[in-house]
């Protein structure tokens, strides 16, 4: 025997999908006025098929939020990075006013440009080596940006250091990210 129940849920699934195809369109739209704003070099790389493609990713929301989160977790990297950069240099002011002030006899003094030149040579050295640190932590965030955005069926995103890719996959974020705020001035219109 045949339920009203299942009867119901025949009826509602094609206005999901009517729905569903709404939103579809509706993105994507949105993405062909929005990459006008891109550079035309970016705009040529960006077909009707990958945009659509896009639209499709975003229906749900879900990629919102993955790259809401992504920006959130890069902020905080960037900002613990910095601090840590200031901290060093904060010691390293520090430890030169401490250590080094100027004496009047001739012989101190030599001594202690000598020990202030090694001073700053270490200083120097050590400012290197945490931005080279900083560098891999950001370049480390990218791919794990690029492997979330890969896994959650974003096209466009793959683990890749190619300078072009990287500039469409920035593209892509950005218009990702437009949508979004687009989305929560309109009160969540495009839900």
């Amino acid at each position: 025997m045949i339920k009203m129940d299942d009867c119901l849920g025949m009826y509602e699934e094609p206005a999901d999908t009517t729905k569903q195809q709404e939103r579809h369109y509706y993105l994507l739209s949105e993405l062909q006025n929005l990459i006008k704003s891109l550079p035309s070099s970016c705009q040529q790389r960006l077909s009707y098929t990958m945009l659509s493609d896009l639209a499709l990713a975003l229906i749900d929301g879900t990629v919102f939020e993955i790259v809401q989160g992504l920006l959130e977790i890069q902020h905080l990297t960037e900002k613990n990075l910095y601090n840590q950069r200031l901290k060093l240099h904060s010691e390293q002011v520090n430890l030169k006013k401490k250590k080094f002030k100027p004496y009047n006899l001739s012989w101190l003094r030599e001594i202690t440009a000598s020990l202030l030149k090694a001073l700053e040579q270490r200083i120097k050295d050590e400012q290197r080596m945490m931005d080279e640190k900083i560098v891999l932590e950001l370049d480390q965030k990218v791919i794990d940006q690029q492997s979330t955005l890969e896994k959650a069926g974003v096209p466009g995103f793959y683990v890749t250091t190619n300078f072009q890719e990287l500039t469409l996959q920035m593209n892509l974020l950005e218009l990702i990210l437009k949508l979004q705020q687009k989305e929560t001035h309109l009160g969540g219109h495009l839900s």
